[in-house]
C-alpha cells in the first residue's frame, strides 16, 4: 500500500468492447481516488480513441512507464501494446485478443512483484484471446495457474447474495463427471474460508444446490445428489462448515431462501449465474476466491453491440474496484488478528 492508498491494477480487456467505456466512467468518479491509486494496463492511444467516441472531454489518464511512477492523485495508465493497433468498435479481432493478453501479462507480473495490491480485469472475448501464449477458458483459469494453490472458486458477489459454482467454463455435457465429493468439498472449503477471511463473516452459513431437477427427488431423477453431493455435505460438516441442502435450484430462487445464507454453491455455471444476473442486475461482481492475491471483474462481458455508444453502465466495474479494496482491507485485518491475537490471562493473575 502506498500513501495509505491501495494500488489497483486494471487490465483494459478487449479494446473493441465496452471495457474502456466502463473503466473511464468508473475512474471519472473522483471518490475512487480517495481510497486507491488506479493504474490502467492498456494504451493511452486506445483510451483517447474511446474518450473521443464517447464525447468525454473532462477526463484524462496520467501516462506513466511503470507502476512506481503512479500519481496518487490521478488515474494512471501504462502502455502495454503496439501504439499502431487499430480499434474496430464492436468487432472481434485477433489484434484485440492479443492486446488483452499483453496487458494481462504485464499486470500480473507487476502483481507478482508487489507493485500493485489488487487486480481488476476488464472483460475479454474468450475466443479471440486464445493463442500459444494464452490457452485458458478465461481469467479465472489463467490466474489459477499463476497465483492459485489448492483450487479457486468463481464467486459472484452482490448486495443481495453471493454465489459460487463447482464447475465453471466447461460444456454442459461434461458437468456430471466433475460433480464429485472431492470437488464439491474443495469448493465448499474455499468458499467458507473466503467468507471468513475476505468478507469478515465469523461463522458462514452456506446453501448447496442440487444438480438435478427437484434435487434428484431421492434418486428418481438422477443419483448425483445421493452419491456425491450429500456425502460431500456430510464431509464438510465434519470440518465444522455450516452447510445446508441440497436444495432444488428453481424453488430456492423462487422464494426468499437465498437471503438466509452467507454463500450459495451452485453445481454449474448457468445454474448460478442466471439467477445472479437476473437478481443482481448491473451491480454484480466476479471475485476469484482461493487465490493468494485479490482479483475482481465486472459481472458482464464485452457487449460488442453497444461498444462506443455511451450506453454501458459502469456500476459493475466501479463496484469491482471497491470490492477489491474492501477485500484487501478485510484480509489485512484478518491477518493482523491471527498474527497478534488478544493475550489471554489466567484469572488467578488478576
Amino acid at each position: 500500500m502506498k500513501n495509505n492508498k491501495i494500488v489497483v491494477g486494471i487490465t483494459h480487456g478487449d479494446i473493441n468492447s465496452i471495457s474502456y467505456e466502463v473503466i473511464i466512467k468508473s475512474l471519472m468518479d473522483n471518490r475512487i481516488m480517495d481510497s486507491c491509486i488506479p493504474i490502467v494496463y492498456g494504451s493511452p492511444k486506445v483510451a483517447a480513441y474511446h474518450r473521443k467516441a464517447l464525447n468525454i472531454d473532462n477526463f484524462s489518464l496520467n501516462n506513466i512507464k511503470s507502476a512506481d511512477e503512479a500519481n496518487p492523485k490521478r488515474a494512471n495508465i501504462i502502455n502495454c501494446i503496439d501504439e499502431n493497433i487499430r480499434v474496430e468498435l464492436g468487432k472481434m479481432t485477433d489484434a484485440a485478443g492479443e492486446s488483452s493478453v499483453q496487458a494481462l501479462e504485464i499486470a500480473t507480473q507487476d502483481f507478482a512483484d508487489g507493485k500493485i495490491d489488487v487486480l481488476v480485469t476488464g472483460p475479454i472475448n474468450k475466443h479471440n484471446i486464445q493463442s500459444d501464449k494464452f490457452n485458458f477458458a478465461g481469467h479465472t483459469e489463467f490466474l489459477e495457474t499463476r497465483f492459485g494453490s489448492g483450487g479457486v472458486l468463481m464467486f459472484m458477489i452482490s448486495e443481495i447474495f453471493r454465489i459460487g459454482v463447482v464447475t465453471g467454463h466447461i460444456p454442459i455435457s461434461k458437468v456430471p463427471e466433475y460433480i464429485t465429493k472431492d470437488s464439491i468439498l474443495n469448493k465448499l472449503k474455499i468458499m467458507n474460508r473466503s467468507l471468513i477471511e475476505d468478507f469478515g463473516i465469523r461463522k458462514p452459513r452456506i446453501a448447496v444446490l442440487g444438480l438435478n431437477p427437484h434435487a434428484g427427488d431421492n434418486g428418481v431423477i438422477g443419483d448425483e445428489e445421493q452419491l456425491e453431493i450429500i456425502p460431500a455435505l456430510d464431509m464438510a460438516r465434519t470440518d465444522n462448515i455450516l452447510v445446508f441442502g441440497p436444495f432444488p435450484a428453481d424453488g430456492f430462487f423462487a422464494s426468499t431462501n437465498f437471503s438466509k445464507f452467507d454463500g450459495i454453491l451452485a453445481m454449474y455455471h448457468d445454474q448460478g449465474l442466471i439467477p445472479f444476473k437476473l437478481l443482481a442486475v448491473e451491480g454484480g461482481v466476479n471475485f476469484t476466491a482461493g487465490l493468494s492475491v485479490i482479483r475482481t471483474s465486472p459481472a458482464h462481458g464485452t457487449a460488442y453491440d453497444i461498444a462506443g455508444k455511451g450506453e454501458a453502465s459502469a456500476d459493475s466495474f466501479r463496484k469491482a474496484i471497491y470490492l477489491a479494496c474492501d477485500i484487501y482491507k478485510t484480509r489485512a485485518g484478518y491477518k493482523e488478528i491471527t498474527i497478534n491475537p488478544l493475550k489471554s490471562y489466567d484469572v488467578s493473575e488478576l
